[in-house]
């Protein structure tokens, strides 16, 4: 029987360049953003960059978005994480340094235990999400699928490359 670790990707377009007034709260708080959620339980890996946050890994060749890819035992685990302490302050005031976007910037995902997605597996999953809605190949919170439905699932529409990440 395979184990399972729930996978996450969200991104978001920023207001402004990192480095300016508009966006120095959030700047200030991603390191203790981050240090909360390496301690939090439930958590297992994040995507980082040598400067200890993702802030700088490009995502859809677009500089105004940023990214965070991270892996948690499952829903619960990062639902925690998500709605309490410094995250929530930080999740609440979003609005004032991202735009807001109708497409999905967020997507789960589950993966076999140990496998760390790139950006590349992340951004196929955003745009399976988008273009099909949530399926157990690419769900959200509010729709989710259990651990190894994707198994179960049928292969993506002919022509759908998300599926293969080609």
């Amino acid at each position: 029987m395979t184990a399972y670790e729930l996978a996450q990707v969200n991104i978001a377009r920023l207001k402004a360049p990192l480095d300016t007034p508009l966006l120095k709260d959030f700047v200030d708080n991603l390191d203790p953003v981050n240090a909360d959620a390496d301690a939090a339980a439930g958590f297992v890996w994040r995507l980082q960059s040598d400067d200890g946050d993702a802030t700088a890994i490009p995502v859809f060749d677009d500089p105004w978005l940023i990214v965070n890819l991270s892996v948690w035992r499952d829903t619960d685990a990062l639902t925690a994480f998500m709605y309490q302490g410094r995250h929530r302050e930080m999740l609440s005031r979003r609005r004032e340094w991202f735009e807001r976007v109708e497409e999905a910037m967020t997507a789960l995902w589950w993966v076999a235990a140990g496998h760390r997605p790139d950006v590349a597996e992340a951004e196929a999953r955003l745009v399976h999400l988008r273009t099909h809605g949530p399926t157990p190949y690419a769900f959200t919170l509010r729709t989710s699928f259990p651990p190894g439905a994707d198994e179960l699932a049928p292969a993506a529409p002919v022509g759908d490359k998300s599926r293969t990440g080609d």
